[in-house]
């Protein structure tokens, strides 16, 4: 399994870092369309639909980033959309934790591959935006959830039970504890901080955020962020739990299925636009 993981994580990074740090954006928003198609592929699966459908759902991703591509809304200000986006998020997200695994199969089918393909392609065109804006504001928002995932882990390990009653969400994911959830904030707070300190672009999400709206709106933005990418990481099990898999594909070998992989960015990326465009 770990010779997996390594061989995938080094095939990965052969692909996405010549296409991050191409000096033009395009070859990196079609591997992230690459990436949002397969993941469309899998939400289907995830909600009982066939291969064919499966492979439609995937190619309706496509088609809406291709759209969008098209009618030049990479490069545009789009804050009524992320405001949008990060309202469902909140709202849909705090409701969906809410209705538990039970909840999601009460959802009419069509409704739950509907949201999915509309969160997936609003995480492309955030993505995309955000490479196009430059590959330092891209990184901070990829590193945020980076470090909000490694603190989670190593302060759930060190400290998960010890000062909370109760696990964070047990009958959907019984591995995550509140101490984890508070360990992503601090790392993300820090990360914040160093990056602030050590910048002299002004040109990631920390540096902008705190030159529009200062440092103690920056601050509460990042916790937001941080709880935010929790609820994608929540969510995504949630669908897993109530599809019976441990993985939503197998596509990545060692590593799951893509939306293993970016559930925490599908909610930090839009929201991220929409905090940059307040």
């Amino acid at each position: 399994m770990l010779k997996q993981r390594v061989i995938t994580a080094l095939v990965l990074l052969a692909i996405l870092l010549p296409a991050l740090f191409y000096p033009s954006p395009v070859p990196f928003a079609l591997v992230a369309l690459l990436l949002i198609a397969a993941g469309g592929w899998e939400w289907a699966r995830l909600n009982a639909y066939g291969p064919l459908s499966a492979l439609g759902a995937g190619f309706a991703c496509v088609l809406l980033c291709g759209m969008s591509w098209d009618l030049g809304l990479l490069d545009r200000p789009l804050p009524l959309p992320w405001r949008l986006a990060g309202a469902a998020w909140v709202l849909v997200g705090a409701w969906l934790l809410r209705g538990g695994v039970a909840g999601w199969p009460r959802i009419p089918q069509l409704v739950r591959l509907s949201v999915g393909v509309l969160a997936l392609w609003l995480a492309w065109l955030a993505v995309a935006q955000a490479r196009f804006i430059g590959i330092e504001f891209l990184l901070s928002v990829l590193l945020l959830v980076w470090v909000a995932d490694i603190g989670a882990y190593f302060a759930g390990k060190g400290f998960g039970g010890r000062f909370s009653k109760g696990k964070l969400a047990p009958a959907i994911s019984p591995g995550k504890s509140w101490e984890g959830v508070w360990g992503g904030m601090v790392g993300v707070l820090l990360l914040c901080g160093v990056w602030l300190a050590l910048d002299t672009t002004g040109q990631s999400l920390y540096a902008r955020l705190a030159a529009q709206h200062g440092l103690a709106f920056t601050l509460l933005a990042m916790i937001f962020l941080a709880a935010l990418s929790v609820v994608g990481d929540l969510v995504e099990s949630l669908i897993k739990r109530s599809a019976g898999v441990k993985d939503s594909s197998g596509l990545l070998p060692g590593h799951g299925g893509v939306l293993d992989r970016v559930d925490a960015l599908l909610p930090v990326l839009p929201l991220s636009m929409m905090l940059i465009s307040v």
